[in-house]
C-alpha cells in the first residue's frame, strides 16, 4: 500500500466515525475520486447502501446514523420532529406499532437518496418555514434566549441554539430534534390527513411538564390558525398546570369557522369541526 493510501485512509478514519454516512460529493470534496471510492468499495474499506452514499461499516444501518450523519458530518439543516420526537422523548408509551415514518423539518427538500437507503423507515419532510414565522429554520425560536419580535438569539449556534439534542448510540453521537412544545405543534400541523384527533389527544394527556415560556413563543411565531386552534382546543381538554400561564391574548385564532373533518360536530369555542366521538370542551 502507498503512503498516500495509507494517509489517506487514516484520515477517513479519523474522520468519518464508522456507521454514519457521507455523500460522494463530500469524498470528491475531501479529496477522494471517483476511482479511490471504487478502491475502497471493493476492499471493503467502504460500504455503498446506495448509490452515491458511503459509510464506514458497523453493523445494520439505523435512521438515526442517517439524521445525524445529515445534521453533522453533511451539514444539511434538518432536524427531526413531529410525531418522530414525541416519541423520543418518550410520549409515546400508548403506540403499539414500530416506528415506520421519521419526520424531518427544514427548509430545503431531502436528498432523493435518503428514501433508497436499505431502512424500514420512511423518511417525511416537513418546510418548516411553513408553521413558523420566523426562520433561522426555526433554529433558535425554541430556545428561551429566543425574541420573536427582534429575531435573535443569545445562542451563537444558529443551527443547533433552539432544539434538544439527544445523545445516541455508543458513542452519544448528537441527534437533534425539536423539543416536545414544537413537536407538538409539528403535531397538530398535519391533523387530520395524516394524523388522527385520537393520537393527538393522547400525545396531549401526557404532555404534563412543557415550559409555558416555550410554548408562549412558539404560538406567538406560529402562523397556522388551525395550529393554535387545535392546541387550545386540546389543551383545554386536559388542563395541565401550564396551561394556565399561556398568554391567549396574544395568539392570534384568527375569524370564520374552520371545517377540519367533514360531518363532525361543531366546537363553538374555537370554531372547528372535530370528530363526533370526542367529547365536547
Amino acid at each position: 500500500m502507498s503512503a498516500q493510501k495509507e494517509s489517506k485512509l487514516k484520515w477517513l478514519e479519523r474522520e468519518l466515525p464508522e456507521g454514519l454516512i457521507v455523500t460522494a460529493a463530500w469524498l470528491q470534496k475531501n479529496g477522494y475520486s471517483s476511482s479511490l471510492r471504487s478502491q475502497y468499495v471493493d476492499a471493503g474499506w467502504l460500504d455503498q447502501p446506495a448509490r452515491s452514499v458511503f459509510r464506514r461499516q458497523r453493523g445494520e444501518l439505523r435512521w438515526e446514523q442517517v439524521a445525524i450523519s445529515l445534521q453533522t458530518l453533511l451539514e444539511f439543516p434538518v432536524v427531526v420532529g413531529g410525531q418522530t420526537a414525541l416519541e423520543l422523548h418518550g410520549y409515546a408509551h400508548f403506540l403499539s406499532r414500530e416506528l415506520r415514518e421519521v419526520h424531518l423539518y427544514g427548509r430545503r427538500r431531502l436528498p432523493s437518496w435518503m428514501n433508497k437507503l436499505p431502512l424500514e423507515q420512511k423518511f417525511v419532510f416537513h418546510n418548516s418555514a411553513r408553521l413558523f414565522r420566523n426562520d433561522p429554520i426555526t433554529r433558535g425560536l425554541t430556545s428561551l434566549s429566543w425574541n420573536v419580535q427582534t429575531n435573535q438569539s443569545q445562542s451563537a449556534d444558529p443551527i443547533h441554539g433552539g432544539f434538544n439534542v439527544m445523545p445516541w448510540g455508543q458513542w452519544d453521537w448528537p441527534l437533534t430534534l425539536s423539543t416536545p412544545e414544537r413537536a407538538l405543534l409539528e403535531l397538530l400541523d398535519e391533523l387530520p390527513n395524516h394524523h388522527s384527533f385520537h393520537m393527538a389527544d393522547k400525545f396531549m394527556e401526557g404532555l404534563a411538564s412543557l415550559s409555558p415560556r416555550r410554548l408562549n413563543k412558539l404560538l406567538a411565531d406560529c402562523h397556522s390558525i388551525k395550529v393554535k386552534r387545535l392546541f387550545f382546543f386540546f389543551a383545554d381538554r386536559h388542563q395541565h398546570a401550564w396551561l394556565k400561564r399561556i398568554d391567549r391574548e396574544a395568539v392570534n385564532l384568527g375569524k370564520g369557522d374552520r371545517m377540519l373533518v367533514r360531518g363532525g360536530k361543531f366546537d363553538p369555542v374555537y370554531r372547528i369541526t372535530v370528530p363526533e366521538d370526542m367529547d365536547a370542551v
